[in-house]
């Protein structure tokens, strides 16, 4: 880098104000000849005669139970308000003997106190549900105003 100018020797040397370009062109042109060189590579097929073969039919797609919990704590199945624990405990056994059982996806209110989802999980770990998602909102999530 070039850190004077082409002033005389005599006075106070003054850095050079013009930008040297070369070796971001030097930079680019090598990196311009490597893409040119690996694009090739990258787009370059195999042919293959790949044999054919019968898969088994796959299983039925099994049912998905919506299990969603207000902020009250009430839990509904499948948008259907359930009276108790034990209307609960009798959906899942029925949810556990179908072929293939049924997959829950639990869908609780950002107020909903966390024992309430816990017993809910919990409830379905005994019943036998192997597969639980949790179902969120998308949505980018917003900062709370700051309290005063």
């Amino acid at each position: 880098m070039s850190f004077g100018g082409f002033e005389s020797r005599e006075g106070p040397m003054a850095p050079m104000s013009e930008i040297n370009t070369t070796p971001l062109v030097d930079v680019m042109l090598v990196l311009l000849v490597i893409f040119i060189i690996t694009a090739p590579l990258l787009t370059h097929a195999i042919r293959l005669d790949l044999p054919s073969a019968q898969a088994p039919v796959s299983p039925d797609k099994p049912e998905t139970v919506t299990l969603s919990i207000d902020a009250e704590g009430r839990v509904f199945w499948n948008d259907e308000p359930l009276p108790d624990s034990a209307a609960l405990q009798s959906r899942l056994a029925q949810a556990v003997v179908r072929k293939p059982p049924a997959e829950l996806h639990l869908r609780a209110d950002q107020q909903t106190r966390y024992q309430r989802i816990a017993e809910v999980m919990s409830a379905a770990q005994q019943a036998g549900i192997e597969r639980i998602g949790f179902v969120t909102d998308p949505r980018p999530v917003t900062p709370a105003p700051p309290a005063r």
